[in-house]
């Protein structure tokens, strides 16, 4: 699995998100990335998933199968976002 965020990098979050993502990664052994939205990934996979606010944190499985999402600029407790990138 993997955790995907996808998020604004010039926002008002960019470091609260940059901070979770590391402290996520410190957590878990899975892969964890973060994509701004003003990249052709970014863009693409919010196409894919369909967010409709940002920040977006997404557990996905390694066929694209979406697990587990979060939106908005209240981030989740780190436990649980782990929880689901390592079952």
């Amino acid at each position: 699995m993997k955790m995907v965020i996808l998020y604004h990098p010039n926002s008002e979050f960019s470091s609260a998100v940059e901070d979770f993502a590391e402290a996520c990664g410190k957590k878990s052994s899975q892969k964890i990335e973060t994509i701004s939205l003003e990249t052709t990934e970014g863009d693409s996979i919010a196409s894919l998933y369909g967010p409709l606010q940002y920040p977006a944190i997404l557990v996905i499985r390694e066929d694209g199968q979406l697990v587990k999402g979060w939106q908005g600029g209240s981030l989740p407790v780190i436990n649980e976002v782990v929880g689901y990138l390592d079952s």
